[in-house]
């Protein structure tokens, strides 16, 4: 059984948008601690965007401040990341990720989903 299970990639032109979302499958989810990363064609897994377990902290990676935005919604038990004004180069993988200790100022995480794919045309 997947615990982290992300959805809502795709393909889209330069400058449009996509929302990815990250169900979590668990019986607690208030306290967790969530990430998104991506890998990109021939690069590693990168960090993109953080949110400890109350979501008042965010943190971004350069590349996404100011175009994505991290949430995470606890009634439903999902995490969600807004892209905007997407670029070729955010073409890629994009995983969730979840801390479910919720240690704060900790960037290391217990569970991976298995990825979405992004597209990003020119």
């Amino acid at each position: 059984q997947e615990l982290l299970n992300e959805s809502g990639g795709g393909v889209v032109r330069a400058g449009g948008s996509l929302k990815l979302s990250c169900a979590v499958s668990a019986r607690t989810f208030r306290t967790w601690s969530m990430g998104w990363f991506r890998q990109t064609p021939g690069k590693e897994r990168e960090f993109v965007a953080h949110m400890d377990w109350s979501g008042t902290v965010m943190n971004y990676a350069e590349f996404a401040q100011g175009r994505f935005t991290i949430s995470k919604d606890n009634a439903n038990k999902r995490a969600y990341l807004q892209m905007t004004s997407l670029k070729p180069e955010d073409t890629g993988v994009y995983y969730c990720a979840a801390d479910p200790r919720g240690r704060v100022g900790v960037y290391e995480y217990d569970y991976w989903g298995q990825g979405t794919q992004v597209t990003v045309s020119s």
